[in-house]
């Protein structure tokens, strides 16, 4: 049985985010190029220095009390007036498919409900990303509608589908 749980990013990750970052379809996810360990480290410093900031919280979906990390999620562009947060998440390719990202978006629900109060968490993903969207509707994020050719990649433009949680939601059954 996987047993997952969140944490906050620590220094020790760096390799496990060097890896997952390793492969092209994640450097979109990156803030910045994650290409050696030194850039790693780096990514992990950022996300320890927005939780300090109080400007976004980051953590790693790991499996057991001392698993490597398997993945992230965060939660950021917090407004504290409307009490609204975004999440994103990503999963290392060797862990995909075993519901780490469901995990991990049930676990950051449930932590930003109930730590910073939040009502609202939204979430996007491309039209053309059928697992992010099982992710967003296995962990209770209800389809809201799609923002076509919000993003652009490589010259092309892409669709987005809106999704979002409510703290009033039932729990999703994955949680």
């Amino acid at each position: 049985m996987l047993t997952l749980r969140i944490r906050p990013w620590e220094a020790s990750d760096a390799v496990a985010v060097l890896e997952a970052f390793a492969e092209p379809v994640m450097q979109r996810q990156a803030d910045a190029a994650v290409d050696t360990l030194r850039d790693a480290e780096a990514w992990v410093q950022r996300r320890q220095d927005q939780w300090h900031r109080q400007v976004a919280y980051s953590f790693a979906a790991v499996e057991g009390a001392d698993g490597a990390a398997l993945g992230g999620v965060t939660v950021g562009n917090i407004h504290a007036e409307h009490a609204t947060g975004w999440i994103s998440y990503w999963t290392a390719s060797a862990a995909r498919g075993r519901g780490v990202a469901t995990h991990g978006c049930c676990a950051l629900a449930d932590w930003c409900f109930a730590e910073l109060g939040l009502f609202r968490l939204e979430l996007g993903h491309r039209t053309n990303n059928p697992a992010s969207c099982r992710v967003a509707q296995a962990a209770g994020f209800a389809a809201e509608g799609v923002q076509r050719q919000k993003l652009a990649y490589d010259g092309m433009r892409y669709d987005v589908e809106m999704h979002a949680r409510l703290a009033t939601d039932p729990r999703p059954v994955a949680s």
